[in-house]
């Protein structure tokens, strides 16, 4: 709603203005109190965003209930900081401050990360089987599910799931903006730049990332100054430079 919508964004203003405070302090899952609680559209937006982007859903091991991971390389800390006080003071993850680990990427070489989750919920299983789909050719050490675009994108790309999904991953390109979304299908990305024009009347071009079958979404240059109206009050000042001279 509208209300709940301003609501969010003058409690953003403020927890910017104090650098990310947490006003909970909940970090045992037995003084949880929101497990049966329905799902309303600031978490449910923060968690599009973020399943555009590098977080994902990931069924527990009893298959009962899901929980979301939301992961940053280190130079991006004050973003994940910021996500976490969002979800914290709304009450689905654990207060405590997350930390910096580390882990060897794939060249064997140290990487620093910066990762949390939520609770794991019932009402989460739902956001599952809409992102993902059992992957047909699983490869031992990986996951058995693959990521796509749930056919309710329209609904829940809101002005907050949008900043959410450019800052996890959106970079500037030029003057213009690109989201990389590599992993996506090219009808999926059709979806996707058809639900940016008619919602938000962003003009949006799929490019080819010159892998085969690897596209990324590009806003153009003259649909930017309105795509910061849509997303200013969300972003963080630490995210301000993806979008060059338009903010």
């Amino acid at each position: 709603s509208l209300i709940a919508s301003n609501i969010l964004i003058f409690y953003i203003t403020l927890i910017i203005k104090v650098k990310y405070p947490i006003y909970l302090n909940i970090n045992n899952k037995n003084n949880v109190t929101n497990f049966k609680s329905p799902l309303n559209i600031d978490i449910i937006s923060i968690i599009y965003g973020t399943l555009l982007g590098d977080g994902h859903a990931e069924k527990r091991s009893n298959g009962k209930a899901t929980r979301i991971c939301f992961y940053q390389e280190s130079s991006h800390d004050d973003y994940l900081l910021y996500l976490h006080s969002l979800i914290a003071n709304l009450g689905y993850c654990n207060t405590t401050i997350p930390k910096i680990s580390t882990r060897l990427n794939k060249n064997g070489k140290i990487k620093k990360v910066i990762r949390f989750y939520t609770w794991s919920y019932n009402l989460f299983n739902s956001i599952h089987s809409k992102w993902y789909i059992p992957n047909p050719h699983p490869i031992k050490g990986k996951s058995n599910f693959i990521k796509i675009i749930p056919k309710d994108i329209e609904l829940y790309l809101t002005p907050l799931a949008l900043a959410i999904w450019i800052m996890d991953n959106g970079a500037k390109v030029g003057k213009g903006l690109k989201l990389s979304t590599n992993n996506f299908t090219y009808d999926e990305l059709l979806l996707l730049t058809n639900v940016l024009k008619y919602k938000y009347n962003l003009t949006c071009s799929i490019q080819s990332t010159g892998t085969k079958f690897q596209y990324h979404i590009y806003i153009c240059v003259e649909s930017m100054p309105n795509l910061v109206k849509i997303v200013k009050p969300y972003i963080i000042p630490s995210m301000k430079y993806k979008f060059g001279d338009h903010i």
